[in-house]
C-alpha cells in the first residue's frame, strides 16, 4: 500500500503526516490514523484507559500499527499538550505580573510624593516654630487655606447634583492615587507574590478609611457591576435602595442610593447612608464609580423607615478600574467613612474609630470577592457535593444575613420584643412573620404556624484571642452544645413535624463529622457541612438514622488578620442538602475592640492554639513561654442568638428553654474563654492532640524516630531536623503520613497536611475516622495478611492499592509503609503510622 510521506510539524492540530522516533526509526502515519489517534485521545486522556484500548481496538485503520508505536504516539501527544499548557499558563502569569509591577510602579511614585510632602510640612513647622509671629499668622492662613468651601448647590436639580459628582471624583482620585490622606500599611498584610493585594489604612484623617489595590483577571464593566450590587459581598449590608438614577450628561449615570447597614452586635443601632454614587469613564479608559453623603440628616426616605438608624456619613469612596493589556484590569478602592462613634456605649466606640475594621468588612472583602468571582469563572475553584460556586455563596449569605437579621431585630422585618431578662442580658424576640426559604414561592417554603423565637445576648471578654475561641467553639462542639436542642430544631424546620415538647428520646454520642464544601481563595472562609451522629433509643426505631446535619459558616480563623471579626454561624439543615432548602442560622460572633490610635501599631500574632495546626504557625514554643503582653490587653465582644421555630400554643414553653439554653451557652463560653486565656492557662502547657496523645512536638519526634529505627533511612531525609522544624516538615511532607491508636477499633489520631488532603477531612473530624473505613475489601485483606509481621518486626510494606475519603471518592497509592511507633521508652508502642506515597483521587 503506498504511503505518503511528509516532513513532522509539531503543531496543535496535527498536519496531515506524523512521524515519531522509535528505537532509532521514524514511524509514518496517514492522515487517517492521525485524525483516528486524535479522536480515540480527545476521548479517553488517561493511558490506562480500558476504554481506549477498546476504541484502538475497533478502529481498523490503526489495526496494522504496533502497540508499542500507539504508545509512543499518545506519550508525544500528551507532551505536546502539556507543554501548550504550560507555554499558556506562562503568558497568563508573564501578563499578571506586568500588570502587577505597573501597580508597584505607581505605588512606588505615590509613596515618594507622599514622603516630599511630609518633608515640605516638616520644615513648614519648623519654620513656624522659629517665628510665634510668624506661626500665628500662618496657621491663620493655613486654616484659610484647608479648610473646604461648602458652596451652596442645590441637590434637588440635576446641574447641582453633576457639581457634587464632579467634587467626589476629584477628592476621590486623590484619595486612591494621590496623597489625600495619609495611608499606612495595613498590618499583617504583607504585600508579596502570593498577595490578594496591597491594603492600607489612614493615619490621623477625619474618620475611618482603608484602601486596597490588586490585579483581577475580570474586565472593568463587570467588576464595577460586581461591586455595585455591594449587598452581595458586603455581608453588614441589609439593603441598597436606588430612589433616582439619571444621565449625567457626558456617559455617566448619577444615582441617589439609600443604604441601610446591620449592625454587629445587639448593643449598638444599626448605621443608614443617603448617598451620590457617580459612575463616568476617564479619558485614559479607566471606569470610576465614586460615592459620598448628601448632606441633611433628614434627606432621604421617611423618618418612619429609618427610625431604627443612626445616620452615618460616607466621605468621597469608590473604585477605580483600569483595563491591563491582555486582559484583567486594575482596581484600587478606597471606603472613607464617619460612622458616628458617639452614638453607641463607650466600650464599643473602638470598632467604630478602627480603620482595621472598615479595611476587614469593606476594602479587603471587596477585592476578594471580586477575585472569587474571577477564580470561579475561569474554573479555578472545585467545590465539593458537586454544587455551583454561586449556589454555595448564596448559601453563605443567607446564612450570615439571617444572623445579623437575628441579632438587630428590627421592626419591619416583624420582629418584636417579648422579654429581656436583665440578670443575664438575655433578649428574647419574636417573628410571627418570618420567611425561611431563600426563594418568597419555593415549594420548600416553610410555613410556620407560630413564627420564630430568637434569645440573644451580648458579653465583654478579656485576654481572649476571637480566633483561638471561635476555633474551638467549631472543634469541640460537644463542650457548649445540647444535641437535643439541635434536635428539636432539626425536626421542627421540617413542615408538620412538631415535636415539642414529646420528642423522640436520642442518644447522641458527642462525634461530629465536618465535610467541606468549599473555601475561599485565601481560606479566610470555610463552608461546610457538620453531621451530628445519634442513635435512637426506642427499640421499634433502633434503626431508624438519628443524625443532624448543620449547614455551618466558619471565619476569621486566623489570628494574624488584624481587625477581622470571628464568626460561626450554622443552621439545620435536611440531609439531602437541597438549594431552596430553608435556614434558620444561629451562632457566634465575636469583634475584637481595637482603639483608633493603634490602628497603625502592628501588634505581636499570638499563637495559642487548641490543636496540632498551632505548632505550625510562624514561631517557636519559646515566644509562648515568653507570654505576648499583646494578648494581655485585647478586649472583645462576644454576640450569641439562637432561632427557634415554635408553634402559637407552645410559645411560652420554647421562650423557656430558649432563655435556659442560651444562660447555659453563655456559661459554657465563659469557661471555655477562662480556660484558654493567658490568665487562665499557662502558656507552656503544649497543645494535645486529643486525650491520652503526647504533645504534638513529641508525636513527631517519635514518629521519625521510629521509622529511622525500624526502616533504616530517615522520614525527613536531614539530620539536622529538630523541635518546631522537624514538625513543620512532617506536616508539609508529600506523603500522606496518618497514625491511629491500637485499640480493638483504631481511630485516627494524627494526620499531616497531605493526609488531610487525602482523607478530605480535619484535625478534629479526623478522631471519628476509625482504620478499616478508608481501606476497601483488598485492603483490608492486604493489611490483615500484613498485620502479624507489623506487630513481629515493628515494619510491614502495603502494596499498591485503593482507600477511601470521608466523601466518598476513591484514592489511588502506588505503595505504602507502616511501622510502629514507640514511645519515650523503645519497648512501649504508642500507635501505628502509615505513609501513603503517590496517592491520587481517581
Amino acid at each position: 500500500m503506498a504511503m505518503a510521506v511528509a516532513q513532522h510539524r509539531e503543531s496543535s492540530s496535527g498536519s496531515s503526516i506524523n512521524k515519531h522516533l522509535d528505537a532509532g526509526k521514524y514511524v509514518r502515519y496517514t492522515a487517517e490514523q492521525v485524525e483516528a489517534l486524535e479522536r480515540v485521545y480527545t476521548e479517553c486522556p488517561k493511558p490506562s484507559s480500558l476504554r481506549r484500548q477498546q476504541l484502538i481496538r475497533e478502529c481498523p485503520i490503526l489495526s496494522n500499527i504496533e502497540p508499542k508505536q500507539i504508545k509512543v504516539w499518545f506519550q508525544n501527544r500528551r507532551c505536546r499538550e502539556k507543554q501548550r499548557k504550560e507555554a499558556s499558563r506562562l503568558q497568563t502569569v508573564n501578563r499578571k505580573l506586568t500588570a502587577m509591577n505597573k501597580l508597584l510602579m505607581e505605588e512606588n511614585d505615590r509613596l515618594q510624593k507622599q514622603v516630599s510632602q511630609l518633608v515640605c510640612e516638616n520644615g513648614y513647622m519648623r519654620q513656624q516654630l522659629q517665628t510665634a509671629s510668624a506661626a500665628t499668622t500662618d496657621a491663620s492662613c493655613d486654616s484659610v487655606v484647608t479648610t473646604p468651601q461648602h458652596s451652596l448647590r442645590d441637590a434637588n436639580n440635576p446641574a447641582g447634583l453633576l457639581s457634587i459628582a464632579e467634587e467626589t471624583l476629584a477628592e476621590f482620585l486623590s484619595k486612591a492615587t494621590g496623597t489625600a490622606v495619609d495611608w499606612v500599611q495595613m498590618p499583617g498584610m504583607k504585600p508579596g507574590p502570593d498577595s490578594v493585594g496591597i491594603f492600607a489604612i489612614s493615619q490621623s484623617c477625619s474618620g475611618v478609611a482603608a484602601r486596597a489595590c490588586g490585579l483581577v483577571s475580570l474586565e472593568p464593566t463587570k467588576i464595577a457591576e460586581i461591586l455595585k450590587d455591594r449587598p452581595s459581598w458586603f455581608r453588614d449590608c441589609r439593603s441598597l435602595e436606588v430612589f433616582t438614577l439619571f444621565p449625567a450628561g457626558n456617559g455617566g449615570t448619577i444615582e441617589l442610593i439609600y443604604t441601610q447597614i446591620f449592625a454587629p452586635t445587639t448593643l449598638a443601632p444599626a448605621r443608614d447612608f443617603w448617598t451620590l454614587r457617580y459612575t463616568t469613564n476617564l479619558e485614559n479608559g479607566s471606569l470610576v464609580v465614586c460615592e459620598r453623603s448628601l448632606s441633611g440628616s433628614g434627606a432621604g426616605p421617611n423618618a418612619a423607615a429609618a427610625a431604627q438608624f443612626v445616620r452615618a456619613e460616607m466621605l468621597p469612596s469608590g473604585y477605580l478600574i483600569r483595563p491591563c493589556e491582555g486582559g484583567g484590569s486594575i482596581i484600587h478602592i478606597v471606603d472613607h467613612l464617619n460612622l458616628e462613634a458617639w452614638s453607641v456605649p463607650e466600650v464599643l466606640r473602638p470598632l467604630y474609630e478602627s480603620s482595621k475594621v472598615v479595611a476587614q468588612k469593606m476594602t479587603i472583602a471587596a477585592l476578594r470577592y471580586v477575585r472569587q468571582i474571577a477564580q470561579e469563572t475561569s474554573g479555578e475553584v472545585v467545590y465539593g457535593l458537586g454544587r455551583q460556586p454561586a449556589v454555595l455563596r448564596t448559601f453563605s449569605q443567607r446564612l450570615i444575613r439571617g444572623f445579623n437579621d437575628a441579632v438587630n431585630g428590627f421592626n419591619d422585618d416583624g420582629w418584636s420584643l417579648m422579654s429581656c431578662d436583665g440578670s443575664e442580658d438575655v433578649t428574647i424576640t419574636v417573628n410571627s412573620a418570618k420567611n425561611l426559604s431563600a426563594a418568597s414561592n419555593s415549594a420548600n417554603t416553610l410555613a410556620l404556624l407560630g413564627g420564630v423565637l430568637c434569645a440573644k445576648a451580648s458579653m465583654l471578654l478579656q485576654n481572649v484571642p476571637p480566633a483561638v475561641l471561635v476555633r474551638f467553639l467549631r472543634e469541640h462542639r460537644s463542650e457548649w452544645a445540647d444535641f437535643n436542642v439541635d434536635a428539636y430544631s432539626a425536626a421542627a424546620l421540617k413542615a408538620g413535624s412538631y415535636a415539642y415538647p414529646g420528642m423522640r428520646p436520642t442518644r447522641f454520642t458527642g462525634g461530629q463529622i465536618i465535610m467541606p464544601l468549599g473555601p475561599t481563595i485565601e481560606h479566610e472562609e470555610l463552608l461546610e457541612v457538620v453531621r451530628l451522629e445519634g442513635h435512637s433509643l426506642a427499640q421499634e426505631d433502633a434503626f431508624v438514622s438519628r443524625d443532624i446535619h448543620l449547614l455551618q459558616i466558619c471565619s476569621g480563623v486566623d489570628e494574624n488578620a488584624v481587625g477581622a471579626c470571628s464568626e460561626l454561624v450554622f443552621a439545620p439543615i435536611d440531609e439531602m442538602f437541597p438549594d431552596d432548602a430553608p435556614l434558620l442560622p444561629s451562632g457566634f460572633r465575636i469583634i475584637p475592640l481595637d482603639s483608633k490610635t493603634s490602628d497603625t501599631k502592628d501588634a505581636l500574632p499570638t499563637h495559642r492554639t487548641l490543636d496540632l495546626t498551632s505548632s505550625l504557625e510562624v514561631g517557636s514554643a519559646t515566644n509562648l513561654a515568653a507570654g505576648d503582653s499583646s494578648c494581655q490587653n485585647t478586649r472583645s465582644v462576644l454576640t450569641i442568638a439562637f432561632q427557634f421555630p415554635f408553634e402559637s400554643s407552645l410559645q411560652e414553653n420554647v421562650a423557656a428553654m430558649a432563655r435556659q439554653y442560651v444562660r447555659s451557652v453563655i456559661s459554657s463560653v465563659q469557661r471555655v474563654a477562662m480556660a484558654i486565656s493567658p490568665s487562665g492557662l499557662s502558656p507552656a502547657v503544649g497543645p494535645k492532640l486529643s486525650q491520652g496523645s503526647p504533645e504534638a512536638l513529641t508525636l513527631a519526634h517519635w514518629i521519625c524516630q521510629s521509622y529511622s529505627y525500624h526502616i533504616g533511612t530517615d522520614l525527613l531525609r536531614s539530620e539536622s531536623l529538630v523541635g518546631d522544624t522537624m514538625l513543620k516538615h512532617l506536616w508539609h511532607h508529600q506523603d500522606a503520613i496518618l497514625c491511629c491508636s491500637l485499640k480493638s477499633l483504631p481511630v485516627f489520631i494524627f494526620a499531616n497536611q497531605a493526609g488531610l488532603d487525602m482523607l478530605e477531612t480535619t484535625l478534629v473530624a479526623l478522631q471519628d475516622i476509625t482504620l478499616d473505613k478508608i481501606f476497601d475489601e483488598s485492603g483490608r485483606k492486604a493489611l490483615c495478611a500484613d498485620f502479624a509481621k507489623l506487630m513481629q518486626q515493628g515494619f510491614a510494606h502495603l502494596p499498591a492499592g485503593i482507600c477511601m475519603s470521608t466523601m466518598g471518592r476513591h484514592v489511588s497509592y502506588e505503595q505504602a509503609v507502616a511501622w510502629k511507633v514507640l514511645a519515650a521508652e523503645e519497648n512501649n508502642v504508642h500507635c501505628l503510622a502509615f505513609s501513603f506515597m503517590n496517592w491520587s483521587f481517581v
